[in-house]
């Protein structure tokens, strides 16, 4: 999702009067329920948003809101927020209904001016007197194994609603992850996707690449995420069916096989909160990395990935033997 915004040129300039312009803007949105963006210079755009407060997370800068719908963005749900300046991680209590900015960029987002919405709200009570003036690591399991994993020859569904297993990749060196359509923050789930639209690009590109290569996203909201759904994501991050394929299929299929994956899912408010891992197999169908980020990995990935093409036999266990081990443990 693509669009326009405030710059950090556009911050209220210092100065009593400006932040008192500053919060007389934040606390009328707040209070009227006006959640349009605020722009100004193309590049990043601002949103004014009302929610509550249900986590603080320190060690990854983050907070959990409950929000309300951010009209022409997302829905209302409940989500993770990065924070750049970690003194607002300590503004609100946990429980509190706050009112926050969102900023969002292309490649990124992130929250501040984190209030309560009871201090807003008398800010906004006290100032209403004023004269009127004029924001890599390796863990986790592989997907594809040998006919002992039940998975292996389960057809799923493509973006072109053909059944598709994971078995017929066999040979190929895979890189995998999981994500969402829905998901409207730049550094989640379109991260993921972009990474492999970049993957695509730079092997495509390649002279004397290896051709034996495919990417497999797999969405774990299969019941917004149709064959059509996915086919209309897929085009507008420039996929090449030849080279990357989007799957949806069963709830419980795709939890399970998510699970394999050392894949962590919470459905909540109409958001999915996850981990993230992009998984590569080498064509001997055997794990060869993963990467339990949402970051730039595409230059990794293509490294990884023409490794994989050039293996045969060798590597780590496969899925089967590793299950059968956990098995009998």
């Amino acid at each position: 999702m693509r669009r326009r915004a405030i710059t950090n040129d556009c911050a209220v300039p210092t100065g009593d009067y400006r932040r008192v312009l500053g919060w007389l803007a934040l606390s009328i949105s707040a209070l009227t329920g006006i959640l349009s963006p605020l722009s100004c210079h193309a590049g990043t755009t601002n949103f004014v948003v009302r929610g509550v407060l249900k986590e603080v997370r320190q060690e990854e800068h983050q907070v959990v809101i409950s929000h309300e719908d951010i009209p022409h963005f997302m829905k209302a749900m409940t989500m993770p927020f990065s924070v750049k300046d970690d003194a607002m991680l300590t503004n609100a209590a946990i429980g509190d209904k706050i009112a926050f900015q969102l900023h969002v960029t292309e490649s990124d987002s992130w929250v501040d001016h984190i209030e309560p919405l009871a201090v807003v709200e008398r800010t906004a009570g006290n100032l209403a007197a004023l004269p009127n003036r004029s924001v890599v690591s390796e863990a986790g399991l592989p997907p594809i194994s040998n006919t002992s994993n039940p998975l292996a020859d389960y057809k799923f569904t493509n973006e072109l609603g053909e059944p598709v297993s994971l078995a017929e990749f066999r040979g190929q060196a895979i890189a995998l992850t999981f994500f969402f359509t829905r998901c409207p923050i730049p550094q989640y789930c379109p991260r993921l996707s972009r990474n492999f639209e970049e993957v695509q690009r730079k092997l495509s590109a390649m002279a004397n690449a290896p051709t034996n290569w495919h990417l497999v996203s797999i969405t774990f909201d299969p019941g917004h995420d149709t064959p059509e759904v996915l086919r209309a994501y897929a085009t507008s991050y420039h996929y090449d069916h030849a080279h990357w394929s989007f799957l949806t299929g069963p709830a419980d299929k795709i939890a399970e096989l998510a699970r394999l994956c050392d894949v962590k899912v919470q459905a909540e408010s109409g958001f999915f909160n996850h981990n993230f891992r992009t998984l590569i197999i080498d064509a001997s169908n055997r794990l060869r990395m993963v990467f339990p980020t949402s970051g730039d990995l595409s230059d990794a990935i293509v490294q990884e990935l023409l490794k994989g093409a050039a293996t045969t036999n060798q590597g780590t266990p496969s899925l089967a033997s590793r299950s059968r081990t956990e098995a009998n443990q």
